[in-house]
């Protein structure tokens, strides 16, 4: 499969792959069809497809209905491992009828402060526990042929200027807790896709480090998916 995708690599022009990950308008990414390469579809959210109906001019996106589950933070209270495989089965089978092909979910970042914009959309505050439902979640998704994306990588602590925010971290910290549940979402989930974070991390982007990417992600834990 690795050697496949090499292949499939090598035989895209520089401008073929600038199209590929500029993305298709909000959800969609270019379809290379020179390559037989389709168009991928992704969808929030954690909790219940957020499907957008693109009709609205004003922007304000109305959503396909969809079935509501508890929030993570409300799920994660359950310490139900075989809950979360359903649930992230029954998302699965929604997302698959819908043509979506990756789910953008689960989202497990610690919570630093209790004024952290998505701390509802986060699985507990113990990384050990994060990481054992958020895996049993992505196999659940991934049991019905759609991609999970587990996020933001790493230390997404604030909404409020997310895009600019530094998370200062040591790295014994950072591994024994904003990196562990991660870790073990990824070598026990086998996520197809890894959601970068939107801020820094102790001065560098979390989408352009990388040590966070490539030393820790892909040399450290085998992760061999989508970032």
């Amino acid at each position: 499969m690795k050697a496949d995708i090499e292949q499939v690599l090598e035989s895209m022009t520089l401008d073929e792959k600038c199209l590929f990950v500029a993305g298709h308008g909000k959800w969609d990414t270019v379809p290379i069809r020179r390559l037989g390469i389709p168009s991928i579809t992704f969808s929030d959210g954690p909790h219940g497809l957020r499907h957008e109906i693109p009709s609205d001019p004003h922007g304000a996106q109305e959503s396909e209905p969809a079935t509501c589950f508890p929030t993570a933070s409300a799920l994660a209270c359950s310490f139900d491992e075989r809950l979360m495989l359903w649930v992230g089965r029954a998302l699965g089978e929604e997302a698959r009828a819908a043509d979506i092909s990756v789910l953008l979910g689960p989202g497990i970042n610690m919570k630093r402060s209790p004024l952290g914009g998505r701390n509802f959309e986060y699985l507990s505050e113990d990384p050990f526990l994060a990481g054992k439902l958020a895996a049993a979640y992505i196999r659940g998704v991934q049991s019905q042929g759609v991609g999970a994306c587990v996020k933001h990588f790493a230390a997404n602590s604030q909404e409020r200027l997310r895009m600019t925010a530094d998370s200062v971290v040591d790295e014994r910290t950072l591994r024994e807790l904003y990196l562990r549940a991660f870790e073990i979402a990824i070598r026990e989930g086998h996520p197809w896709t890894v959601m970068g974070a939107y801020n820094r991390l102790n001065n560098y982007w979390c989408c352009e480090d990388p040590w966070l990417l490539t030393y820790v992600l892909r040399d450290e834990w085998g992760f061999d998916g989508a970032v």
